[in-house]
């Protein structure tokens, strides 16, 4: 879904994208391999292709040798193969700065596998980089780890490339090892069996089973099989659950507390399903895929925050609505994860309510719920006609006293709120919405005629999603942002509940000509965000290095917004954005923080560090366009 919303999109970019889809089909056992007899002769050539360039740029000598006695061919999903090494040899180069990088493949009878009976085929890819301490070898095969975890460090990260690496080359029937000294270089070596037995002839399609993958990489959710039969302690609906049927999935280790909510759930219309652990729910949720979840975070076999990741990262289970329930006050967190709402314990009787009723919401007929608070009856009117439609219902209201009893009547998907409000200033009215059970999760368009200072526009950045000033492009940008988050809601839903939506069909500012300063260390980051922005005719500069952007940004004239990667090598975001802030010429620039951490403060941080805005990682395109078109058209 994500490629599609990237016109121009190239191989790079859907290279990574099947890693990381890749990772749940191995975990769930889906994933097979294509064998094939492949010449080592073309192994060879297409490694050679892809990274001579490369070496050439960095001045490094890229040196590939192939023993005498290999055989003509390999028996083996070419494929697979090429995704393992091009991953080992772009790490290799990544942390490497000068000497040489090679790839050796040999024959070996006597490897020490004990995975592979018979003889190996070894790719080794040895590098002079900056080595890794012996106790950080398992530590880089997880996803997008790094020996040092800091934001100011030298070198990025390892992304997939490693974890997804592990992965493929067990389903190939191998392993790889690594040997290392800091500051002596690295060597990964992927032992490939040479012989095989397969059934039926060469090119057989050969179906991975579930399970073969002895160690999972991704996320520290339990490693048991989930048992997913009934709970003794408490009987639901799993046995009596049609197609037909709206179910809730309860994730609470609380067995008193689990049949309250099952009892809530039921009396609305719901079949339930419990789960009193993280394991469990994470089965259930692939076998019955429901329609919406309470998750509580703090579970007895894995932090929850973990289980909500891997709700929304398993293609199978990210487009059902999570409301997280959790014992600290951490909704911001909650919502950077995906989540939909957030209750805190210990939850009271109107707080479940209000929760279970927003859950008919998501599960109804698709219909959006705005909330408009402003006090001119012109604009009130203006703004109702340009909004309103069948799909989105508006309740209209004129000053703060009545929006709030509007947040305990309804439930609201999306609220704009005027600063210039009778009763108490905008920005006041807003931190009480979020004060309050129904107002905490709910995105916040400040729509206002006031000229901010850079202060107050901080202020709102931390307290909404979006600040609108009014002027001629105002309207069209408010109805970008306020379809975009309707939207966010309505993308919740599972597939067969979604109404259609055309966002191409609103009025919007072109945003063709303008000049977008991208500085990320990762090029596939790069690629992927260039692709984007050139499908809307933006000219794109790039940086992989916060000194690197800093100085095209004082050579570049009339660049007119920066997109600014948080965790970076040497110098981060952070600082990157700071030095930027200091240079006069810069002070008003809009600046887009971007961050793969999603954690909670991660926001106020970018904020207080200069950003004007913060989104995270992977970066939704609909959400970046939205936010490029606030503040180019500003």
């Amino acid at each position: 879904e994500f490629a599609r919303t990237i016109h121009g999109s190239g191989a790079d970019l859907l290279r990574l994208i099947n890693d990381i889809l890749d990772l749940s089909k191995i975990e769930s056992g889906t994933t097979s391999i294509d064998l094939q007899e492949v010449p080592f002769a073309q192994i060879q050539d297409e490694v050679e292709r892809t990274f001579d360039q490369i070496a050439q740029d960095k001045q490094l000598d890229f040196i590939i040798r192939c023993d005498e006695d290999l055989p003509g061919t390999l028996l083996t999903d070419p494929t697979r193969l090429q995704q393992i090494l091009k991953n080992l040899l772009s790490n290799a180069f990544k942390f490497t700065t000068e000497g040489s990088v090679g790839l050796h493949i040999k024959t070996l009878r006597e490897h020490g596998v004990a995975g592979i009976a018979g003889p190996a085929v070894a790719f080794s890819v040895t590098d002079t980089g900056i080595g890794i301490p012996h106790d950080k070898f398992n530590v880089i095969f997880e996803a997008f780890q790094q020996a040092d975890m800091g934001t100011s460090r030298k070198f990025g990260g390892t992304g997939l490339g490693l974890a997804i690496s592990r992965e493929i080359a067990a389903l190939l029937g191998g392993e790889i090892v690594v040997e290392s000294a800091v500051g002596r270089g690295s060597t990964f070596t992927f032992y490939h069996p040479l012989e095989r037995n397969v059934l039926g002839t060469v090119g057989a399609r050969a179906v991975a089973a579930a399970g073969a993958v002895e160690e999972r990489i991704v996320r520290p959710l339990p490693r048991t099989v989930a048992d997913d039969r009934p709970h003794r302690e408490i009987e639901d609906d799993r046995e009596r659950i049609e197609a037909t049927d709206r179910v809730l999935m309860i994730v609470e280790d609380d067995v008193v507390f689990a049949r309250i909510l099952l009892g809530l759930a039921r009396d609305r219309g719901f079949k339930g399903l419990v789960a009193l652990s993280a394991a469990a729910g994470l089965a259930l949720a692939r076998r019955f895929r429901p329609d919406a979840i309470t998750l509580d975070i703090g579970l007895p076999d894995a932090d929850g925050w973990s289980l909500l990741q891997e709700f929304k990262t398993d293609p199978a289970t990210t487009d059902i609505p999570v409301h997280v329930i959790s014992g600290a006050e951490q909704w911001q967190r909650a919502l950077d994860f995906g989540a939909v709402t957030h209750l805190k314990k210990p939850v009271t009787e109107e707080a479940l309510t209000q929760t279970f009723d927003s859950l008919l919401g998501f599960v109804g007929d698709g219909s959006k719920n705005l909330l408009l608070v402003e006090d001119d009856i012109t604009q009130l009117n203006a703004m109702i006609r340009l909004i309103e439609s069948g799909e989105i219902a508006v309740t209209a209201v004129r000053n703060a006293a009545e929006a709030l009893e509007a947040l305990t009547q309804q439930r609201f998907d999306c609220v704009v709120v005027d600063l210039g409000l009778p009763d108490l200033p905008g920005h006041e009215l807003i931190a009480q919405m979020r004060r309050t059970v129904s107002g905490a999760s709910v995105p916040i368009i400040v729509y206002t005629a006031r000229d901010l200072t850079r202060q107050e526009e901080r202020q709102l950045a931390e307290i909404s999603e979006a600040v609108i000033v009014k002027d001629a492009l105002a309207p069209e940008r408010l109805l970008d942002e306020t379809r975009f988050f309707l939207n966010q809601v309505e993308s919740k839903l599972p597939s067969h509940k979604r109404t259609p939506f055309d966002a191409a069909s609103s009025p919007s500012p072109s945003l063709a000509g303008n000049r977008v300063l991208i500085i990320d260390d990762d090029a596939r980051n790069i690629f992927a965000l260039r692709s984007a922005l050139e499908g809307c005719a933006i000219e794109v500069l790039s940086a992989e290095s916060g000194q690197e952007g800093i100085d095209l940004l004082e050579r570049t004239p009339n660049v007119d917004i920066a997109l600014i990667d948080i965790m970076m090598p040497e110098m981060d975001g952070y600082e990157t954005i700071r030095r930027i802030r200091a240079n006069p010429p810069f002070a008003d620039l809009p600046i887009i923080a971007l961050t793969a951490k999603a954690m909670r403060g991660d926001r106020e941080s970018c904020i207080a560090a200069g950003a004007s805005e913060y989104i995270s990682k992977p970066v939704d395109i609909d959400r970046l366009i939205a936010l490029l078109r606030v503040w180019l058209n500003r």
